[in-house]
């Protein structure tokens, strides 16, 4: 262990581990968002809190027993010429899972709420929210663990690097559920990118490859216009405020004139 921590390739390998584990947590916090969006609002903090905590035990169980995790690319039968593992099916399931929930939440918004959100209460309950974050943990977690095994050959830094985007996580879950939840048009951004990773999913369980790097970047092109329509709605905003204030202080000048001028004394 100690020389572990003199080696400067060691870091090396941690620090980019953590940076890539970061980013292929994105669909991870964005899945969170919309399933503890529809909690009350005090049960969904503890809700994204056990989700991601789940996914950390779930990920150094997994670390734990690389040989199994490595087992499951091995081919246990065959279709139409290919073979297909586990981690196939695995990653069939949770783009068919994604796929499904992200119609469903578009489904949702575009055509009215549910009675209960308009009442000003919640449409899924907390056992409900964690077992459908339990479900893509797993598909999350088996892919995370199986690109932390190839870019690294120690496994205290895998779990290091596991523990640190976790923690990375939890502290941004937070602001980031509250933002999309409350712009309408970020969270069917967030659906689209759903909708995007299941896809995704579904082309790897199949065995064709989609480089992780395209659909970051599509989503990363994607907040940048959403980022500028923001900030134009605020302009928008602020221009007719400002257009008031300036009608008012116009009307209350006119208001001080007196009606007619004063006569001139002969």
């Amino acid at each position: 262990m100690i020389e572990l921590l003199q080696d400067p390739q060691a870091w090396a390998s941690l620090l980019t581990l953590t940076l890539l584990e970061i980013v292929l947590g994105i669909d991870n916090i964005i899945f969170l968002s919309i399933v503890t969006g529809k909690l009350p609002e005090a049960q969904q903090a503890s809700a994204r809190r056990v989700g991601l905590l789940l996914a950390l035990g779930m990920r150094i169980l997994l670390l734990f027993s690389i040989s199994w995790i490595i087992g499951l690319e091995e081919p246990v039968f065959e279709a139409l010429g290919q073979g297909v593992s586990w981690r196939d099916l695995v990653l069939l399931a949770g783009g068919v899972f994604l796929l499904y929930k992200g119609t469903v939440e578009v489904h949702e918004m575009t055509e009215g709420e549910h009675p209960e959100e308009e009442a000003g209460g919640a449409t899924t309950t907390f056992a409900s929210a964690v077992v459908q974050i339990l479900l893509l943990d797993a598909v999350f977690s088996i892919d995370s663990v199986i690109t932390a095994i190839g870019m690294a050959q120690h496994l205290p830094i895998m779990i290091a690097a596991v523990v640190v985007s976790i923690g990375v996580m939890l502290v941004a879950a937070g602001p980031v559920a509250d933002f999309v939840n409350a712009h309408p048009t970020v969270k069917m951004l967030a659906l689209a990118f759903l909708l995007l990773i299941g896809v995704a999913l579904i082309a790897d369980g199949l065995h064709f490859h989609i480089p992780r790097g395209y659909i970051y970047a599509a989503i990363g092109f994607s907040i940048l216009v959403e980022f500028l329509n923001q900030l134009a709605a605020r302009a928008r905003k602020r221009r007719p405020a400002k257009g008031r204030s300036l009608a008012m202080q116009a009307l209350a000048g006119r208001q001080r004139r007196p009606l007619h001028p004063p006569s001139a004394n002969p």
